[in-house]
């Protein structure tokens, strides 16, 4: 039997395999000068064994150490560049807003939102959008009295449900994401829910799944390898999620807009309907209902997710130091009394202040941000970034530089005050990132926060259930990062 080849087979064998070699032997050659340095990776699949899928923060800032503020890893096809450490963060999204104020598009977001929205978007769309929600959030109460007094009635209910428990072990997460996102409900709405609502219940289990699954190593490989998408894994529960989710929302404009009545502003959806009838003629207008939805979810998981996981910090941590709480509740009783707590207290109140912004710092909610992505061709720091490059602003670093804070990996409330006991404001304190990408409902989740904790310590004391002697402080980490699954005591003051 004759085993040889055809000349031309040879040939082709030859010229695949020298491709292979030059392939193998640039891979690591960076053809961009000055490019920020980073580990060699291999082929095809970059660094990935050189990161902890799932605590990729925490990856990110031991190569920092290696490679500096400002340095490139390989995920896949894409080197991205991270920035760490307050100086270089503050830097490129203050100083330099313009060319890192992009949004990176990643294939799980282009699933979900499409570009649209407020999040997730870019260009006019997103200039559209943001201007539009920052005016009407603050025309519905964002930082204005009428928005205290809705906050402080949930407080109401919230204290209702932990007193129900007569001091007997639960878990505060659903109760506690069920009440900051009624706040949300009532701005988008017009209405809070009942934290019984069996649809309610259901919306906030997938939010915290969505949450949980969005910083999953399955996502991350969906991200790097979208042609991968159809293997099994949390990438596909996530689009069931975000699937669901817009069911639930989609019904909710119907039925608002059923009753809109344009003389009378009522909520959120209202305001974008009238902003629709006024630009009818406009074909180019980005005010119509795929932007709607997709902003009705990005103010609702970003509204949510975060206050609440900030709140479960603050209470687990109250737990684990009783003498922080009884402090904390203290000042409560001298400065307060019985009355209810409302935001302006807080300036009277620097010790519990300092406890607030102390719980965000350790809690680390949102240890990397969402990525960024340069807008044009950047000189930065000594090195060249071109334009389209994704950024990931490591906002961890910030909260966990040596050089702005005190025993960073401890939870210590002296990082917000002076030696007289004055409330101290940090400018390296970016739980909410910075420049053109802020948080737009930063002002909002301030509120909540100092509203709902001081409410919550005045009428209640925390402490663990019978028996558990060690508080765990262990992050789950997704695309927050929460406490792991517990239960609390909440015994009456009264």
């Amino acid at each position: 039997m004759d085993f040889t080849l055809p000349f031309a087979t040879y040939v082709m064998l030859a010229l695949t395999l020298l491709f292979i070699l030059n392939v193998l032997m640039r891979w690591n050659k960076n053809p961009l000068k000055n490019f920020p340095p980073g580990p060699k990776g291999f082929p095809l699949i970059g660094n990935l064994f050189d990161i902890n899928l799932k605590k990729l923060h925490e990856s990110y800032i031991e190569l920092s150490k290696i490679y500096g503020p400002v340095f490139s890893i390989q995920l896949g096809p894409k080197r991205i560049v991270v920035l760490a450490g307050y100086k270089t963060v503050k830097d490129a999204l203050v100083n330099h807003a313009d060319e890192f104020g992009a949004r990176a598009q990643m294939p799980i977001f282009n699933k979900t939102d499409e570009g649209y929205g407020l999040i997730l978007s870019n260009g006019e769309n997103w200039k559209a959008m943001r201007r539009f929600t920052i005016t009407t959030l603050r025309d519905f109460g964002m930082g204005k009295n009428t928005m205290e007094q809705k906050i402080m009635d949930e407080c109401d209910h919230l204290k209702e449900s932990f007193a129900s428990f007569n001091g007997t072990p639960f878990d505060d997460a659903i109760i506690l994401n069920a009440s900051v996102a009624n706040i949300l409900i009532s701005i988008l709405f017009g209405n809070r829910m009942d934290y019984e609502d069996p649809s309610f219940i259901r919306l906030l289990c997938l939010v915290n799944e969505y949450a949980r699954l969005l910083g999953s190593p399955m996502v991350t490989i969906f991200n790097i390898f979208p042609s991968l998408g159809f293997l099994p894994g949390s990438h596909k529960t996530v689009l069931r999620n975000v699937n669901e989710m817009y069911k639930f929302a989609k019904s909710r404009i119907v039925e608002t807009r059923k009753t809109l009545d344009e003389n009378d502003q009522r909520n959120f959806l209202d305001a974008f309907f009238l902003r629709q009838i006024q630009e009818e003629e406009n074909t180019a207008s980005y005010f119509h209902d795929r932007n709607l939805l997709t902003v009705v979810k990005n103010l609702f998981l970003a509204g949510m997710e975060t206050t609440s996981t900030t709140l479960r910090w603050g209470l687990l941590l109250m737990m684990k130091y009783p003498d922080i709480q009884e402090k904390v509740h203290n000042e409560i009783f001298a400065v307060i009394g019985s009355a209810q707590p409302n935001y302006n207290h807080r300036l009277e109140m620097p010790y519990t202040n300092a406890v607030i912004h102390e719980i965000q710092r350790f809690g680390d909610v949102t240890p990397l941000a969402l990525p960024h992505e340069t807008s044009a061709d950047v000189h930065f720091k000594g090195y060249f970034i071109p334009k389209g490059t994704v950024i990931i602003p490591l906002l961890s670093s910030v909260l966990r530089d040596e050089t702005q804070f005190d025993d960073i990996d401890e939870f210590n409330p002296n990082n917000f005050l002076d030696s007289e006991g004055n409330f101290v404001k940090k400018e390296a304190f970016m739980p909410f990132s910075a420049g053109r990408r802020v948080c737009a409902g930063e002002t909002l989740a301030r509120m909540e926060l100092f509203i709902f904790f001081t409410s919550l310590l005045q009428k209640f004391s925390f402490r663990p259930p019978p028996g558990v002697t060690n508080i765990d402080l262990t992050a789950v980490t997704g695309v927050t990062n929460s406490p792991v699954p517990h239960k609390i005591c909440a015994f009456s003051r009264d």
